[in-house]
C-alpha cells in the first residue's frame, strides 16, 4: 500500500465497495500518506451500506468520491427489460450499466487503482491474482492500452487474518457481516451464506456458475470457464454478448459497410470501429467510443460499429484494413477511401481531435 501510495500519489485511487476493503483505508492510514478512494453506487445496494459509508467516512474524516451509473442507461435498462431481468437473463447486463460503466469513467482519470482482491475470495477466478499488474481490461488517463496499473495488496492475504485485523483496529465493518453476508454487492444479487459455504455463494446464487464476477475485475475469468448455463470466452463477454451499446452508434451490418466503403460522393463523414466482443481492448475503449459518438452527434459525423470477427475477419482485413481489434477507421465526406486511425491511445479526447482534424 505504502510503494502504490508513493508511486502515484494523487493518480491513484482505493475503490471501496462497503465490504472488508475498509481494511485498505486502515492500512492506507497506517502510510501516513495522503490517499483517494472512490465507491460505486449502483443505486441498488443495501440500507445497511449506504450507513456503513457514512460511518467510514466520519470515522476517517475522508471524502468518497461516489460514481454513479448514466441514468439515461438506466431508465432504458429498466423500460425495457423490467427491476429484475438479471434473474432470467444473468447479471451481466445489469452490472455492465450500473458497475463497469462508471468503473471505466473513474479509471480515465487515474494512473492506478487498488482493489481488496484476495485469492481465496475466488477460487474460480482470483486464484492467481498478483499484488501488483497492468491492467488488461480498463484504460487509465494516459488512454491507451497499459495505461493503467492494479494494485492487489491484499492478494496473498488469508480472510481469516484480515479479519483479525479488523477486528485488532477496531474499525467499523458492514452490519451485514454479523447477519452471515460475507461477500457484499447490490441487494437484489446478495445475499448470507450457511456456515461451510464460500462466501461467493452469496452472489448471485440462483446462477449456477464458477465465474461469478460482475466484470470489475473481468480480466480474472479465462476462456472456458463457466458464466451461468453460457460459455464465457476471454475477460468474461458471452458469445451474444455485445460493444459499444448506444443510441448514438450505429451497428453495421456486412452489407452496409460494404455499400459504405463503395461510396464515392458521402454526404456525411462516418467513423467505424471494427471489433470483436471478446476482445479485452476493444472492451477497454467501449466508454470513450460511446462518448465521443455523443460528442459527434448533430455535427454531420456519423458513429458506427461493425462487429469483424468470426465470419466477417477474412473481408474486414482483406477490404477494411483490418490488422487487430480493434480497427478505427474514418470515412471522409466525398472521398472514397477510408483513412484508419493509428495511435494506440483510444480516450475520446484523442478520437474526438483525429476527427476533427480530418474533417
Amino acid at each position: 500500500m505504502d510503494k502504490a501510495l508513493e508511486n502515484f500519489g494523487n493518480d491513484i485511487a482505493i475503490a471501496f465497495s462497503g465490504a472488508e476493503d475498509v481494511a485498505l483505508i486502515e492500512y492506507a492510514r497506517l502510510t501516513g500518506r495522503p490517499f483517494r478512494m472512490f465507491s460505486l453506487d449502483t443505486g441498488r445496494l443495501n440500507p445497511e451500506t449506504y450507513q456503513f459509508f457514512a460511518v467510514v467516512e466520519k470515522h476517517y474524516g475522508i471524502h468518497i468520491e461516489y460514481m454513479f451509473p448514466d441514468a439515461v442507461e438506466v431508465q432504458g435498462l429498466v423500460r425495457n427489460k423490467g427491476l429484475f431481468s438479471f434473474y432470467e437473463d444473468g447479471h451481466q447486463e445489469c452490472c455492465r450499466v450500473r458497475k463497469v460503466r462508471p468503473l471505466r469513467r473513474a479509471l480515465k482519470g487515474l494512473r492506478a487503482w487498488i482493489t481488496g482482491q484476495r485469492k481465496d475470495q475466488s477460487p474460480g477466478t482470483r486464484s492467481e491474482v498478483p499484488v501488483v499488474q497492468v491492467d488488461s481490461v480498463f484504460e487509465g488517463k494516459d488512454g491507451s492500452a497499459g495505461s493503467l496499473v492494479k494494485w492487489n495488496p491484499l492478494a496473498n492475504v488469508d480472510g481469516k487474518d484480515l479479519w483479525n485485523f479488523l477486528r485488532a483496529t477496531e474499525v467499523p465493518v458492514n452490519p451485514l457481516h454479523a447477519k452471515g453476508y460475507i461477500s457484499i454487492g447490490c441487494e437484489p444479487c446478495t445475499r448470507a451464506v450457511l456456515p461451510g459455504q464460500h462466501e461467493r455463494e452469496g452472489r448471485w446464487w440462483w446462477e449456477d456458475a464458477k465465474a461469478k464476477e460482475c466484470g470489475l475485475h473481468k480480466g480474472n475469468i479465462k476462456e472456458g470457464e463457466l458464466n451461468g448455463n453460457h460459455s464465457v470466452h476471454v475477460n468474461g463477454t458471452t458469445p451474444d454478448a455485445d460493444l459499444f451499446k448506444s443510441s448514438t452508434v450505429v451497428n453495421l451490418t456486412r452489407a452496409g459497410i460494404e455499400n459504405l466503403a463503395k461510396l464515392e460522393n458521402r454526404q456525411e463523414s462516418w467513423l467505424v470501429v471494427l471489433y470483436a466482443p471478446w476482445c479485452k481492448f476493444c472492451q477497454g475503449m467501449e466508454g470513450s467510443y460511446v462518448e465521443l459518438a455523443d460528442r459527434l452527434a448533430g455535427t454531420g459525423v456519423k458513429v458506427g460499429k461493425f462487429k469483424a470477427d468470426g465470419e466477417h475477419k477474412r473481408f474486414a482485413q482483406h477490404e477494411l484494413q483490418l490488422g487487430t481489434f480493434p480497427t478505427i477507421l474514418f470515412f471522409p465526406k466525398h472521398s472514397a477511401r477510408p483513412i484508419k486511425y493509428l495511435p494506440e491511445a483510444r480516450d475520446a479526447d484523442s478520437l474526438f481531435a483525429f476527427v476533427n482534424a480530418l474533417r
